[in-house]
């Protein structure tokens, strides 16, 4: 039998989800080996969205798709901090796809700002995106930092690009060594095949409306409308990584728009706190240019050491 009555009864208003959801998923099984440094670059990627995304108001989501404990640890302090609005712990990790079908559709915003937790955000790269998401028509997602991607992902946009009298399409080598580089290598190419690319590429760009962006977007991190997603939730996805492309060309099938921001607002950190964050050069023996590197970069060494390297993390986390 009830004794009493419930006080929630007499609460007169619920809590307002803010326009704009910032959705951030997260893995990091362990602190050692590839992920020796990923709670740091997971920390990194958070502060900067609290530094740097002070001109909308917004809410902060993040799926954990089973970390280890010091990771949950730092997740639910800064939940008691009231600096992560909406914190979901998956005991097990159920794959990007497993977690985009529930982070994605749970995430309250008409607005989804989703990243992978080793982006770095600079000033305004929230309210830019929206910018573009906001102006062009038909857009399917906006990636906050603009660099080459597949074209085959993209043929709708190109195709609009051209076929619009108001869009003002070009293409030309219009990203600086510096910031292609910067970004290529980050993904573990290596310095000359990187400026091999910059120098044998090109960018394709738009101007609509007085508004420039870049033709191209991708998965590790884009906005997009919640009402867009629908179509394409739930996904598929039977493997925890490798069809992540799946948004992309399912996006471009459908005929929306895929484009970036043209200037860099975003960047990737992968496994490691970038070097000038960290305060340290880069040591001679790790950079990208060293023999060690090039010798670990060697393919048949590469898929030997990185097939030992699956073999021994499936062992243990499978």
């Amino acid at each position: 039998m009830r004794i009493g009555q419930n006080p929630a009864k007499n609460v007169k208003e619920a809590a307002v989800p803010k326009k704009v959801t910032v959705a951030v998923l997260s893995y990091i099984p362990f602190l050692s080996g590839f992920y020796a440094q990923t709670l740091d670059v997971l920390k990194l990627c958070l502060g900067s969205i609290w530094k740097n995304t002070t001109e909308i108001e917004y809410d902060l989501m993040v799926f954990d798709n089973g970390s280890c404990d010091e990771v949950i640890n730092f997740l639910l302090e800064s939940k008691s901090q009231g600096k992560i609005q909406y914190l979901i712990l998956s005991e097990k990790n159920l794959g990007k796809g497993g977690a985009w079908n529930i982070m994605l559709s749970g995430a309250p915003g008409e607005i989804i700002a989703y990243a992978d937790s080793d982006v770095l955000f600079y000033p305004g790269w929230l309210s830019r995106s929206i910018r573009i998401l906001e102006t062009y028509p038909n857009v399917g997602m906006v990636t906050s930092r603009p660099f080459r991607t597949p074209e085959q992902y993209s043929s709708h946009t190109i195709e609009w690009a051209r076929n619009t009298p108001e869009a003002d399409y070009k293409i030309g080598n219009f990203l600086s060594w510096e910031d292609f580089g910067s970004f290529v290598m980050s993904l573990g190419t290596s310095e000359e095949q990187a400026r091999s690319w910059w120098e044998g590429g090109g960018d394709m760009r738009v101007n609509y409306k007085g508004v420039p962006a870049q033709i191209g977007a991708s998965h590790w991190q884009f906005v997009t409308r919640k009402a867009t997603l629908k179509q394409f939730l739930p996904f598929d996805m039977n493997r925890p990584m490798g069809q992540v492309r799946m948004l992309d060309q399912r996006m471009n099938e459908a005929g929306l728009l895929r484009l970036m921001t043209a200037d860099p607002l975003a960047q990737n950190m992968s496994n490691q706190v970038p070097a000038f964050l960290s305060g340290k050069p880069v040591p001679k023996e790790i950079s990208n240019t060293s023999l060690k590197r090039r010798i670990l970069n060697y393919s048949p060494v590469k898929q030997a050491l990185l097939g030992l390297y699956n073999r021994i993390f499936k062992a243990y986390y499978q």
